[in-house]
């Protein structure tokens, strides 16, 4: 790996910029009067404009990704092939948590079959806790990547000396991340009866 590290450190600061004022939108500020497909994928760019745009060109938003969860019942089909606020509520969820969980555990988390209020409560709920969330990584990086921008942290060992650490840091923390989320996700439902903490492992869910 070779990083310029002015250049690591400057993509770094803008993006603690954005993500600072950035948040998911409320559920009442989602349209609801019908949208077709281009401009449902429009809309998502927008919304979820924090991703890097390498990410959402590479067929992250798109129209037969879309078409894909309708078919396979990972959210509901669209009326007269409009999209209602129902709808894109399922898929801001869906896209934000792709990014480290397979389509399975997402299932778990808004499965299909909802209420339009049961989807505005998971939704509100989640859309607040990105937010929450969104700051807490900004703080951690800030100490992650200290060195880098020039403002050493007062005694954090995970303070990457150089883009490279910082790389494997984050990429580990990832990992763990993801685990322990399909951990927790694969106890829903469970109790020690069933082997939820002891006796036999809980199922298995494919990863996509």
């Amino acid at each position: 790996m070779a990083f310029d590290n002015s250049l690591v450190a400057g993509k770094l600061r803008r993006w603690e910029s954005y993500l600072e004022n950035f948040r998911l939108p409320a559920w009442e500020e989602i349209p609801d009067f019908g949208l077709y497909m281009e401009q449902v994928t429009a809309l998502l760019q927008k919304y979820l404009d924090y991703l890097p745009s390498e990410l959402k060109e590479e067929q992250f938003i798109t129209a037969s990704t879309i078409n894909n969860y309708v078919r396979t019942r990972v959210m509901p089909e669209p009326v007269k092939r409009r999209y209602y606020r129902t709808h894109i509520a399922y898929l801001i969820i869906i896209l934000t948590l792709k990014q480290s969980l397979s389509i399975a555990l997402i299932q778990k988390i808004v499965p299909i079959g909802l209420t339009e209020r049961e989807v505005e409560q998971v939704y509100t709920v989640y859309a607040a806790w990105h937010r929450k969330t969104a700051r807490y990584f900004i703080d951690q990086t800030r100490l992650m990547a200290g060195p880098i921008l020039g403002h050493e942290p007062d005694d954090f060992e995970l303070a990457a000396p150089n883009p490279e650490a910082l790389v494997i840091t984050s990429g580990v923390l990832a990992g763990f991340s993801r685990l322990f989320t399909e951990k927790l996700l694969l106890l829903d439902g469970q109790d020690l009866t069933d082997g939820g903490s002891i006796g036999r492992p809980p199922k298995k869910i494919k990863r996509t």
